[in-house]
């Protein structure tokens, strides 16, 4: 078994296959110099640190202990599906019986002149040092890109005393599947912690020196930083496997058991899209954690012939400012909205398709106000309830009643 790619569903698959007790080689095969890790901190955690660590997913004792050969700071640079090898960037071959693509995604490039070294993305762990290098108070920076990961670094800025501008072209902040109420909510916040939002304005011209970054934007205003991080969203690396021959759609096509136009080679995470089966089987590209995590597990199983399909509900999730924000189920789906009040500000969205089934539920609130209730209404979207709206909006029902209906 060889997966390339060693980060979170890369990782997750290696160890998966030992828990299911395949004993036969094992290769994780990773660009970057460290043991596999989690990313969310990077944007959190990694910013707020005075010496920030990687969040590993297994030491090297237990890749050893495992018997997972970890090969890192090399990339994949050739697939051999007639012969079942992968080239590697260090000329290295490496045979497989069964192949994992967990080659995640890579920041989208702003499309313009004028970007220089202070013009950044995040990406990596070195990626992150980078950044928190210039996070200091009085330091200048801009946002570009009102989405999770901008919206987590402008957070992170604000904590260290920077300043702080978002720069966003869209007429709100988190237009891709967050409610209007909602991102509102998160726009409030930044603007009682500092920050200066702009949303509706795109960048005319940008300008980097070596010692600053002056952008202008379209109406004419000019924002100066010391470090403009861009956020406008990510690309499934799919590079490998189109030069492969596999059917790329959005990202690696697979089916629902994870498996590529080539049966003997597969592919999870944020570099695949596939079928959700709880919207009636419509083909999706996920950019999260937990879908990482549940990918790698799941193409474990796959590749040692178990034959499950992929059934989870989407879930995501974001922390600013003790505002703890989380959505399960694409609520791009629903038709109409129940609103669910929690107490000290916290609440749900519900969303419904015009058949009343429900397909989504956003919330927001403090702390871990809404985790059980995304929780539960996780399950509800999983079974494909039709709760009673009413008994969705009153929170003299409980929602777990609601499971049993």
């Amino acid at each position: 078994m060889v997966i390339i790619g060693a980060g979170e569903c890369g990782g997750r698959a290696a160890l998966a296959l030992r828990d299911l007790g395949y004993d036969g080689p094992v290769t994780l095969v990773g660009d970057e110099p460290h043991l596999p890790y989690e990313r969310p901190p990077l944007s959190k955690e990694a910013m707020a640190s005075d010496a920030p660590e990687i969040k590993a997913i297994a030491s090297d004792a237990i890749l050893a202990e495992k018997s997972i050969r970890h090969i890192h700071s090399v990339q994949a640079v050739a697939i051999d599906r007639m012969a079942h090898t992968v080239r590697l960037s260090d000329g290295s071959v490496l045979p497989y019986d069964k192949l994992l693509l967990a080659t995640g995604s890579t920041p989208r490039k702003l499309p313009m002149p004028g970007l220089g070294a202070r013009c950044v993305y995040l990406r990596t762990f070195a990626d992150a040092l980078a950044i928190r290098a210039h996070l200091s108070a009085g330091s200048r920076i801009a946002v570009i890109g009102g989405g999770f990961i901008g919206l987590e670094l402008a957070a992170a800025s604000r904590k260290l005393g920077a300043s702080v501008t978002v720069i966003e072209a869209q007429p709100r902040i988190l237009m891709r599947g967050v409610p209007a109420e909602i991102a509102e909510i998160i726009h409030q916040a930044h603007v009682a912690e500092g920050v200066d939002i702009l949303c509706g304005d795109g960048i005319a011209s940008i300008a980097d020196d070596g010692k600053e970054v002056r952008v202008t934007l379209a109406g004419g205003r000019e924002i100066t930083a010391d470090l403009a991080i861009i956020g406008i969203g990510a690309v499934p690396a799919t590079g490998l496997a189109a030069e492969a021959g596999l059917t790329i759609d959005n990202g690696i096509a697979v089916d629902a058991e994870l498996r590529s136009s080539d049966p003997d080679i597969f592919a999870a995470g944020d570099c695949c899209s596939f079928p959700l089966a709880v919207y009636g089987g419509r083909r999706v590209r996920l950019e999260a954690w937990r879908n990482a995590q549940e990918q790698g597990a799941l193409a474990a199983k796959n590749m040692l012939g178990i034959g499950e399909a992929h059934a989870a509900v989407p879930w995501f999730w974001s922390d600013q400012y003790g505002l703890s924000l989380q959505i399960a189920g694409l609520s791009d789906e629903g038709r109409s909205t129940v609103r669910r009040d929690l107490g000290d500000g916290a609440f749900i969205l519900f969303h419904l398709a015009g058949d009343g089934r429900l397909v989504a539920a956003s919330g927001i609130g403090p702390g871990n106000a809404v985790a059980r209730d995304i929780r539960l209404a996780e399950m509800l979207i999983g079974k494909q309830a039709r709760p009673a709206p009413e008994a969705l909006g009153s929170q003299a029902v409980k929602l777990k009643s609601l499971l049993a209906a």
